[in-house]
């Protein structure tokens, strides 16, 4: 029996699996196919995907003040299936994102395989927060990690979003990157202390400017431009935000 995926919905109620460019990281511009996982272990005030995790009921407290109906906003798939929609769409590789998409690891490595035995050089990303410690078996299935560890300005506590053995096992794969999301130029400095802790080289750092809105976006990222190039860093865009706005499954 094919394991159970829990996806969060798009404005239609379908599932989260859509086309469209990579808006950050490594990959910004590239046309990908994305799979968007419900839940997440950390609880960020300004995530711009809360509808996956804020559920009516829990105390977790969010910018936007909304809460969400876990019925209304997820959908469960199995594996199968999700493999199957994956492979309707056409697409240079697959990205895993969330939510928290590690939550759900021994179903997702089920549906990589599932996606593998139609295409074995499917290229597979996931954009994770960091805090969970990937199995082996998933890493050796994954050719790109974005990791996004979460700074004080997340409002999450620093002994759950920062988890050491996590970090130092996602420093030894050649495939992991860290993207952190800034505010101003202490994120910077502190993005920098914890790659020289755990041993990312400045070439796998990438700063993201944080926002919601276009505006925001691109006058926060000129007050980090000095910083990320003072050490080194790869800056990223929110190419997304800029074309589509905080609209889902675009």
């Amino acid at each position: 029996m094919s394991a159970i995926l829990k996806l969060a919905r798009n404005d239609e109620g379908e599932p989260e699996i859509f086309r469209s460019i990579q808006g950050e990281g490594p990959a910004l511009g590239r046309p990908r196919t994305f799979v968007r996982l419900s839940g997440c272990n950390l609880h960020c005030v300004w995530c711009d995907t809360a509808y996956t995790w804020n559920w009516v009921g829990t105390p977790f407290a969010h910018e936007g003040g909304k809460k969400f109906e876990p019925g209304a906003e997820m959908i469960k798939l199995s594996a199968a299936e999700a493999a199957a929609r994956i492979r309707a769409l056409p697409s240079e590789g697959v990205v895993i994102t969330g939510g928290e998409p590690l939550l759900q690891m021994e179903a997702l490595i089920e549906m990589i395989d599932a996606l593998r035995e139609h295409d074995h050089r499917a290229l597979v990303e996931i954009e994770t927060n960091g805090s969970i410690m990937p199995s082996d078996a998933l890493v050796e299935r994954i050719d790109y990690f974005v990791v996004s560890p979460k700074l004080a300005h997340s409002g999450n506590d620093a002994d759950m979003a920062l988890k050491p053995e996590a970090l130092r096992r996602y420093a030894q794969i050649p495939g992991a990157f860290l993207k952190f999301v800034a505010k101003d130029v202490s994120d910077v400095e502190t993005a920098a202390e914890i790659a020289e802790l755990y041993g990312f080289p400045a070439q796998r750092i990438y700063i993201m400017p944080e926002g919601t809105a276009s505006e925001g976006v691109r006058a926060r990222g000129a007050a980090l431009i000095d910083a990320v190039i003072t050490h080194g860093f790869n800056y990223s865009d929110r190419l997304h935000i800029h074309l589509f706005g905080q609209k889902r499954g675009i």
